[in-house]
């Protein structure tokens, strides 16, 4: 394999995130065309190869990442710790955000103010202050899109109402979603 093949998988393992031909060119300090011969390398290299993972394209860029036969790993190896409201409020941020953290009690009740420095110390969600206002911004990061295999989220919408608040943590039941499906014309 090429130096520049083991750059471009270097760089896919550190950032751990796709990323675009430009910022990877950017990255390994080369341009684009190299970048595209290097990624069809390494790519070719980590298609023959009986390994783990792989090198795919996904909308947001190149990533490297585990091969979905082994994706019950992740969640032996690296459980999830986070209760039901937590999950919830997670859900909440994933549909609704970037959100008010204001909002997201609005939706979610006082629990919030629990959820969100779990939710960010796990590394699913990002927290930043406002430029006007007093609140923060929270909204997933890619770590949520990977460990729940989401490329994006469905517009979904409660059964019977076009607009209803998310359950708060206290709820026992389940809110009750049905995917709203865009026609592709």
């Amino acid at each position: 394999m090429s130096t520049l093949a083991t750059t471009i998988e270097a760089i896919l393992y550190l950032k751990g995130q796709p990323l675009d031909i430009a910022k990877l060119a950017e990255l390994a300090r080369c341009d684009r065309e190299d970048i595209e011969e290097g990624l069809i390398e390494l790519m070719n290299e980590y298609a023959h190869r009986d390994g783990a993972m792989e090198i795919v394209e996904t909308v947001d860029g190149y990533c490297l990442q585990l091969k979905e036969r082994y994706r019950f790993l992740v969640d032996l190896l690296i459980p999830i710790d986070l209760g039901v409201g937590a999950l919830r409020t997670l859900a909440a941020i994933a549909l609704k955000g970037p959100i008010s953290q204001t909002d997201l009690v609005d939706l979610r009740g006082s629990g919030v103010y629990q959820h969100v420095p779990e939710l960010v110390a796990q590394g699913f969600v990002r927290k930043r202050r406002q430029a006007e206002g007093r609140s923060s911004l929270v909204q997933v990061t890619d770590k949520f899109y990977q460990h729940f295999e989401i490329d994006q989220l469905p517009q979904l919408r409660p059964k019977g109402a076009a607009t209803a608040p998310i359950a708060n943590a206290e709820d026992e039941d389940e809110p009750d979603f049905e995917p709203e499906i865009e026609e592709a014309s």
